[in-house]
This record gives structure tokens, sequence and C-alpha cells, in this order.
């Protein structure tokens, strides 16, 4: 009797499970009434989860070239906790972002609007964002960065100096020594001048939440996630005591958080601390990991390419000579004076690839191509699927910097996105590139030690174990 009523639990909760399933088949993946298109052929892998799992355990090139080469330049998934259409081709790209963009919200992943703040330009759309996003783009100014050479330059030289260490020279991971690089500008950038001991208390909590920015958002203690959710909470008190000390001493200063202060629109409303705080932090986001992760790379194909190597000395020596042997300073005139040494920092934007994708999310039911984009379907444009397209790009395995001699065919090369929430740093990512490429070649030597090829993602492509390599001083 016993026996009998246990197997009839068992398949009382078989059945639910089973109609359970079907109703969240039913409702998460709908078919298109007849009179629709249909929506795009693809997989979406396993109830709830999707292929989110898929997605963490392969590297970007793997999971979505697989499928673009099965289905085709436009396909389904489910990853994030959502259903989505990939983008796989310029026309459809540029569909995305450019032509119809009010067609599909900015949108990221819950689990990253946590860890960097819901009031950041980066997740929402609308005339309140719109205006603060001016102000970050102000803050990037060509007019700014301009007067930023001589800042980036020395923290360019300070952080090929700690590479160095003592002698005989210790093996360093690079991509490490890069984003130190590249968050200590971006402390420039949004504060200015901050004391020392601020910056690295604040590079100790924001790389805390880097590492779990990507990870399995699961907000459990001991997670990487849960680690970085703690993290944020210390960040934003901390940006908070130095959004109130600014606000105080009312000092007239150039920089993005004096811009985010000054702020007040035509009802005289001003922006909370909350509001500067997430935007704040989403700049750090947007100007330090991937700026990093590009540097590793040229450094690595700087490298593995004598000739090309070669042809960077001879160009950057040239200049270092113009200065005087090096003991004056770069100009903004000669940064945009690098023909060739510029040409192998889009090669590296392209072969590397470090935004794979970025997020929409569609308002309506849209039709691309014979094709149903649902309402509220994510939508994910694949720049590294493009960027590796043999037809736009001979060979695309082959990093060849002359294939920039000519104008690359429209939305073809987009290292930086598109539309108007392409990335307003890069021209600042570019700066610092090409001002490292000239300490490194002029004053340096360096040989990788590490494994020479893979890839590794964290989450940007990094060189396999951040690019292992030993430094010295000319």
């Amino acid at each position: 009797m016993a026996i009998s009523v246990v197997c009839l639990h068992i398949f009382i909760l078989l059945a639910i499970f089973f109609l359970s399933f079907l109703w969240y088949l039913k409702n998460q993946f709908p078919k298109p009434p007849r009179n629709r298109p249909a929506i795009p052929p693809g997989s979406q892998g396993l109830p709830f989860l999707g292929e989110t799992l898929k997605l963490y355990s392969q590297s970007p090139s793997v999971f979505f070239g697989s499928r673009h080469e099965r289905y085709g330049e436009i396909f389904k998934s489910h990853i994030h906790g959502s259903p989505c259409v990939m983008l796989g081709s310029p026309e459809a790209v540029k569909f995305a972002l450019v032509t119809e963009a009010h067609l599909f919200k900015q949108i990221y992943p819950r689990s990253k609007e946590q860890l960097i703040g819901p009031w950041a330009v980066f997740f929402r759309d609308g005339e309140f964002h719109s205006r603060v996003r001016k102000l970050v783009q102000g803050s990037v100014s060509l007019e700014v960065i301009r007067r930023m050479v001589p800042a980036v330059e020395s923290l360019a030289v300070a952080a090929l100096e700690s590479c160095c260490g003592d002698s005989p020279p210790a093996a360093v991971n690079t991509f490490h020594a890069m984003k130190k690089f590249t968050f200590e500008v971006a402390i420039i950038l949004i504060f200015g001048q901050l004391d020392s001991v601020l910056t690295e208390k604040l590079r100790e909590i924001y790389f805390t939440i880097d590492g779990g920015y990507n990870s399995f958002p699961i907000n459990f203690p001991g997670t990487p996630f849960r680690r970085a959710f703690l993290a944020r909470r210390r960040l934003g008190k901390i940006l908070g005591e130095i959004i109130s000390e600014t606000r105080e001493k009312r000092l007239a200063q150039k920089n993005l958080l004096s811009s985010l202060l000054n702020y007040c629109d035509e009802e005289e409303q001003v922006l909370s601390d909350d509001q500067i705080t997430d935007n704040v932090v989403g700049v750090l986001f947007a100007s330090q990991g991937t700026t990093a992760s590009a540097l590793a790379w040229v450094i690595k194909y700087i490298h593995d390419y004598p000739l090309l190597r070669e042809a960077v000395e001879r160009e950057q020596q040239a200049i270092y000579e113009a200065n005087d042997g090096g003991r004056r300073p770069l100009t903004w005139d000669q940064t945009r004076n690098m023909p060739y040494t510029y040409k192998v920092v889009l090669e590296t934007l392209r072969m590397a690839t470090v935004l794979s994708y970025t997020y929409r999310v569609a308002v309506e039911d849209v039709e691309y191509k014979g094709m149903l984009i649902p309402k509220g379907w994510r939508v994910m444009p694949l720049f590294r699927i493009i960027h590796h397209n043999q037809d736009f790009f001979p060979e695309s395995e082959k990093f060849d910097p002359s294939r920039f001699e000519a104008a690359q065919r429209p939305n073809t090369f987009l290292p930086f996105g598109s539309g108007i929430h392409a990335c307003p740093g890069n021209e600042v990512a570019k700066l610092e590139i090409l001002v490292l490429i000239h300490q490194l070649v002029t004053k340096f030597r360096y040989e990788v030690v590490g494994p020479a090829d893979g890839v590794e993602y964290s989450p940007f492509p990094v060189p396999t174990g951040g690019l292992v390599a030993k430094f010295t001083k000319n």
C-alpha cells in the first residue's frame, strides 16, 4: 500500500513537471500565427537554462561561429534567461543599430545591471539618458583627450617600468599590468587627479566586481557574483563620499564627475548621488577591460611578427628622435601621425574583436528579411562573426595591417559598436594604445615567455595566461 502511494506521488510530480514543461515551451517559445513570418531557425537549449551554460563553456568564436555556419546570418538562441535573435551580417547589424534603431531598446542582463547600476546610460534609452549620455561624451571629446596626452604618456611609462621589476626581470601578466594602466587613465577622465591611496583602494574593489561581472549570476555566499555584488556596495559607498566632498568644495574642474555634478535640466532638477555613482561605475567598465585586452593583443602581435615590429619601431623611432631622444613629451599631433602603427591597432581590434557582441531588445514585433523578431526578445549583433568573415576580410585569420590601407565595406568593421550607443571613448582607447606602443618599442624590450597561442575569456578575450612576458628597460 505504501509503495502504491509513493508511486502515485511520483506519477503526480512527473505529470506536473511535464505539463509545466509544455506550458513553458508554449509561452517562452511561441509559434507565430500563420499570417506572421517564421521565427529564425536555431536551438534554444534546455528549459529555463537555454544555452547559457554552453556559452560559458565555449569561446564566443566557437559558440556563435558554429551556429552562424549552420543557420545563416540570423538565428535564435536562449541565453542569460531570455530568448534571443543573433545577427551575423553587416546589413542585419545596421538594421538593428542604425536604420531601425528605434525598434530595439538598449538592454543588458539583469545581473550586469545589478553590478553597474540601473541609472548607467548603457542600460537605458529615453530623454533623460540621452542628456546624461551627452555629458559622458563631452568628457571624452577630442578637446579633452588632447589635454590628456602628457598624463597618458606618464602612466604608460610607469606601467611599463612596473613590469620590469628587478634584475633579472621577472615574468609578469601583461594583461593585468594593462588593466592597471587603463584603470588609472579612467580615473583621470572621471575625477582628474585623485589621491594615490584612494585610487588603489578603488582599483582593488573594482577588480573584485570585474571578476564576477561575467560569472554565472548566482547570488549565493562564496560565488564570484556574490563577491562582486558586495564589492559594488562598497564601491558605491566610497564614490558617494567622493561625490559629497567634491560637491562641497565646488571645484571648477573639467572632468566627468564635475559634468555630472553640474548637470541641471530645464526644471532645475539635478542628478542624485545614485545616478552619478551608476554612471561613474559604467564609465569605469566601458573604459577599462576592453582597452586592456586590446593592449595585451597588440603587444603580442608586435612580438610575434618581426617584420611588423621593425616597421613599427622605424616609425616610432623617428618620432622619438624628433623629440630629442625622448626628452621631450609626445604631442597630440604626433599621436595623430603614426600611419603604420595606427593600421596595426586597427588590425588588432579586428583580429581580437574584444567586443564580441552587444545587446538590444525588440520593443515590438519586427520583421527582417521575412523572419520575425518577437517583441521582448533580445537581439545580439555579432561583431566577431563579421570581423572574421572571409567575404569581407580575405584570409581573416591572418594578421595583415595592410588591409586597412583601403576603406572597409560599410558596417563590416565595428570594434566600438555602431549607432547612438557606439562606445564614446573610442578615441581615448586609441590614444592609450598608440602612446603605450611608442613607449614600449622606443624605451623597452620584452620577450613573451608564456604560452604562445590560445585565448582566454575574462570576460574579454586575452592571450592565454594574460600574455606572460619579461620586460627590460633600454
